[in-house]
């Protein structure tokens, strides 16, 4: 199928862009920092079959406006929930990525009748929470330094550490667009997210079913981050993919998209 085309709702004032695919439960993708919903385009072609796949730019990325610099996560957790509310879903599985699944945790923490599972890849506990601090303290501040830099610098700093040494130059030149086109508002933003939030206290008290997804590479959030989570969340299931780095669902979507796959078909058939 062709990418899907970029689409955009309103919500209090921000322009909110947005790609959809396929019909059925509703299964929603939340990118990274430095990315935006082109990130999957892997899943949005493979899991439309059986799902209504919804992949939105967050605002601050892709085609999306940019917010205040006075946005915080529970901003982001806001939008969100009015995003689900103009696109009349009330009940997603929702799938996060990186940042993304900072924010999934955080939506589940305010709105958790709202969701019907999550799926966590690759993700943290907010880095302060997953992450030693001295390691944590260093990333937010060459963060909130790069974000004023040249888009270029940028994607060479960035990159390798996406991906496993062996991810094909095709994949890295899709990632390396994907990053170059970031919005210094944005990814400012996001990385004090990524700082700020600890989800430690919540992870036990996660009772929606909960898939653990992560890279056996993944060198920005090591597979003891995975363990953590796994052991934390009742009742949870962990999957890893092998070679696969930080962005397992680029590096790897066969995979990816079978354990998303199977993991939603249990919870359909049970």
């Amino acid at each position: 199928m062709d990418d899907p085309a970029l689409r955009s709702v309103e919500i209090d004032g921000h322009v909110v862009a947005y790609r959809q695919a396929g019909q059925g439960p509703a299964l929603v993708l939340l990118h990274g920092f430095l990315s935006d919903s082109r990130c999957w385009r892997q899943q949005l072609s493979q899991l439309s079959d059986q799902f209504m796949v919804i992949a939105w730019d967050a605002p601050g990325a892709g085609a999306s406006s940019d917010p205040p610099e006075t946005f915080t996560t529970k901003s982001y957790v806001r939008c969100l929930a009015g995003f689900l509310d103009a696109l009349e879903i009330e009940r997603p599985h929702i799938l996060g990525l990186s940042w993304g699944g900072i924010l999934a945790q955080e939506f589940y923490r305010a709105f958790g009748d709202r969701v019907r599972s999550l799926i966590l890849a690759d993700t943290y506990a907010g880095w302060r929470g997953s992450l030693p601090e001295p390691l944590w303290r260093e990333r937010l501040e060459t963060c909130l330094q790069d974000a004023d830099g040249p888009p270029n610098a940028l994607v060479g700093k960035f990159l390798p550490g996406l991906f496993t040494d062996a991810a094909p130059q095709e994949l890295k030149d899709e990632a390396a667009a994907i990053v170059a086109d970031f919005h210094p508002v944005g990814f400012r933003l996001m990385s004090l997210s990524s700082a700020e939030v600890d989800t430690r206290d919540l992870l036990p008290r996660i009772a929606a079913p909960t898939l653990v997804l992560w890279g056996d590479d993944d060198r920005r959030s090591p597979l003891h981050v995975a363990e953590q989570f796994h052991a934390a969340i009742p009742a949870s299931q962990l999957a890893i993919i092998e070679k696969a780095g930080h962005v397992s669902n680029m590096e790897q979507p066969e995979a990816f998209n079978g354990h998303v796959r199977r993991f939603l078909r249990a919870l359909a058939a049970g």
